[in-house]
Parts: C-alpha cells; structure tokens; sequence
C-alpha cells in the first residue's frame, strides 16, 4: 500500500464516506466563476469577488501548497419526522455546527498526512477558506457535481460535507474522475420553488431559499417570500427529489441531525437571549435572532394556518424593524390566503 492508499484508508476509519488527492494548479473553472459573479448570481457575498483569485488557485492562497487531500462526510439523509407547524430547518444544521465537527476529523487526517510524509506542512480547511471545494472533490473522485450543483456521490448520494487539506506534499490525482451521471434528469431544477436555476449546472443564490434564509442580511423580496414555505434556514428540496438521494443514509456521524426544530410559533417568541441560549453551538446561531425571526415570520405567513394569525399580531410588538416589517406582510399574505380559502367553491361544498 503506497502512502495515498494508506492515507485513504485510514481516513475511512475515521468516518470519512470518500478520501482522494489532487495536484495544486489553477482550476480550469476559472473562467465560469468570473462569469457567475458578473450576472450578480453572488448575491450579497462580496468575500467570493475579493479572494477569486485565491479560489481559482490555492497556490495563490498559500504559496507552498502543491497538493490537496479531499474528503466527503456523511450526515444523515433520513427525513426527519416534524408535525405541523414546525420550523423547517436544513437537515445539515439540525445539531452542532458541522464546521467544528468536521475540523476535528481533518485534523486527525491531517496528522496521517504528516505522518506519510514526514515535515510536510498540512492546514485543514471546512468551508472558511477561499477554495473551490466542489471541483476540487469531483477532481479527487469524490463525485460528481449535479445539475443542482451539488456534489453527488454514486453509492450514497448528495447528503455530505466537504473538507480538504491543503498540504506542500507531491500528491498525485486520483484518476479516473467520476463522471456526470445525471443524464436528461431535470427534477431539481423543476423542483424550486423560486427558480434558483437559470440552467443545468448554475445556481443564482439570489432566487435560493438557503441563500435567502442564511446570507441574506435585509428584506426577503416580496415576490420570493412565497416561495419560502416554511423554511427558516436552509433548504433540502433540490436534493430530496434527486434520484440519487431516494434510499438515504440514516446513519449520522457528524452529529448534524441534532433534536427536533422548535414550533415556528415558539421560534417567533423567542428573545435574543433565548434564542442565543437554545441555538449555541449551531449553525443557525451565526445567522442571528433577527434573521431566524424573519424567516420565522415568512414561514407563519405561509401557513395558511388560523391559528398563525394571533401569534403574528403579538410578533408586532418585537422591537426589531426586520422582523417587524415580515410580521406585517406574513399578516397581511396570510389573512388574504384564508380569505381566498374561504371563499373558494370547495370551502362552501355541502
């Protein structure tokens, strides 16, 4: 077994689904990047123009490096079982923050990489740092990226984090890549509910329910507030109706299943130190108060729910202006929504 075979299979025994190498150069997708962000398909994420460079070629982000070691792990694909009226939260952020989940075990990896190739340098990365994390892992063997855009795995789908560790070891590519496979299949982008995606292959995060929920720092525009449903942070729906995902993985290492999302009308109650309390250690903490209560709100205003209306006109009184301003427009969305329920013929059939 050479030193990649032997890195491989101890970052299997680590509760990694996938481990595989890659040579540092610059990504041929360079090209595409500079595009997607002249559309503005970025959004408010200005930190993905001022380091494109360093995305595009991690020997610009740390001069030594001169290859990646790229891992997939696993967190549960299981639909989680939630009554109604339940705040729809990302199935990867339902438990601990998977960033400091994951730093532990490419830290542990990271020392096997030491260890085969001694006073080489290593720094594990999850997400934090300026690399192209998707083509690098569909480049290791890892997958392939979907139509949603998603990294895909053919024995167990799309339910995965992703970590590399960038390191000044010669490292050859694992070859041969896995190739595309997802074919004529169209479900994912048929399947969003705010036409996220312009084509195959591209995602505007400004029309994506995570982006929305998550990056968004001001108010939601009215015409995707519909949209939303009733999720308060993140989305799974382009990757539940994908084929590859339809047998999920119930098994959970990473932690990320966590315990039952609160009610929505719970979560609209909370104060900022109740919810700081009840959300330490998560990702939704980082996103803050203010905005899981206006997605909250959104979500309320979605429900088509009587019930929804008294706890929306208690939100009004929340002394935040964000909040506030989605309190008044879930009222109003969700008082005309019952009205047209009630005044439709099914309503009035005997």
């Amino acid at each position: 077994m050479n030193r990649q075979e032997r890195i491989r299979a101890e970052g299997l025994r680590l509760g990694f689904s996938r481990v595989g190498f890659a040579a540092a150069r610059e990504r041929p997708e360079a090209g595409r990047l500079a595009e997607w962000l002249r559309r503005g398909y970025a959004g408010e994420m200005e930190w993905l123009h001022r380091r494109r460079r360093e995305r595009c070629d991690p020997t610009v982000l740390a001069a030594w490096v001169r290859g990646l070691v790229l891992a997939s792990f696993p967190y549960s694909g299981a639909a989680p079982a939630a009554p109604c009226g339940t705040a729809r939260i990302s199935r990867y952020a339902r438990g601990d923050d998977y960033h400091r989940v994951l730093r532990e075990r490419l830290e542990a990896l990271g020392g096997i990489v030491a260890d085969a190739f001694p006073g080489a340098r290593v720094r594990p990365v999850v997400d934090t740092a300026a690399v192209l994390e998707k083509p690098w892992a569909a480049e290791a063997g890892l997958g392939w990226q979907g139509k949603h855009t998603n990294l895909i795995d053919p024995d167990s789908g799309s339910w995965m984090f992703l970590g590399e560790i960038l390191t000044d070891a010669e490292l050859e590519s694992d070859e041969p890549a896995v190739t595309d496979r997802c074919g004529t299949c169209t479900r994912c982008l048929e399947a969003c509910p705010t036409g996220a995606f312009p084509e195959p292959y591209v995602l505007d995060s400004r029309r994506c329910i995570s982006y929305l929920t998550i990056e968004h720092k001001g108010s939601i525009p009215h015409d995707l507030r519909p949209g939303l449903g009733d999720w308060v942070f993140g989305c799974d729906i382009c990757q539940e109706v994908c084929p590859w995902n339809q047998e999920p993985e119930a098994c959970d290492p990473s932690g990320a299943g966590g315990s039952q999302p609160p009610r929505l009308r719970d979560l609209i109650e909370m104060s900022r130190e109740q919810f700081n309390r009840r959300f330490a250690g998560t990702a939704m903490r980082r996103t803050g108060w203010s905005r899981i209560l206006r997605n909250a709100a959104v979500a309320l205003g979605n429900s088509r729910s009587e019930a929804a209306v008294p706890v929306l006109e208690k939100a009004l009184e929340i002394p935040d202006r964000l909040v506030q301003e989605h309190v008044v427009w879930a009222l109003d969305h969700l008082r005309k929504s019952l009205a047209r329920e009630a005044d439709s013929p099914s309503a009035n059939a005997p």
